[in-house]
Order: C-alpha cells, then structure tokens, then sequence
C-alpha cells in the first residue's frame, strides 16, 4: 500500500503564518504600501487576516468592505498620505 502525502496549499500556508500578529501587520502594511495596486488586493489580503485572526462575523465584513469598492479608498488615503510625507502603517496593538 502506498503511502499519501497531503500538502497544504499555498493560502493555508499563508493563512497559518498570519496567526501570528506580527506577520498579520507586516502582510497588511505591503499590501497598504503597493504602488500599483489591483482593486481585489486588499480585500483579499484583508480576508485572509480575518481568516487567520478573526471570526465568522470579521470574514462577513470583510466580504462587504470587498463588495462596496471600499479598498480603492484606502489606496487613495495612503497615496494622499504618502504625498504629505506621511506613512499609512498597520501594527500589533
């Protein structure tokens, strides 16, 4: 009998690593910090945060802050933060 090797995919492994606080800022901050970004990123990353750290009810915010077009304005709030000198950042509380 042959032996089966279960893998975890990319985003379980992700998801694990975002358990941690730390990671979970770091991850956010890139995300806030894309020159370039795609309107989908941020709710994404958002929802894996709330995957990782969160409950079903965060996983449902995060599901309407992605419907709404909500994260294009945060993009906005940065760039507009970053061309006063400021820095939008996400840390562990």
């Amino acid at each position: 009998m042959q032996s089966v090797q279960v893998t975890k995919s990319h985003e379980d492994f992700l998801i694990d690593s975002l358990k941690d606080p730390e990671e979970a800022a770091v991850y956010l901050a890139a995300v806030l910090e894309e020159v370039d970004p795609e309107p989908e990123l941020l709710p994404l990353c958002l929802g894996h945060v709330a995957a990782a750290l969160g409950s079903a009810s965060d996983r449902q915010w995060v599901k309407s802050f992605g419907a709404k077009d909500k994260g294009q304005s945060v993009y906005e709030l940065a760039e507009w933060l970053d061309s006063l000198g400021l820095k939008l950042t996400v840390t562990v509380k």
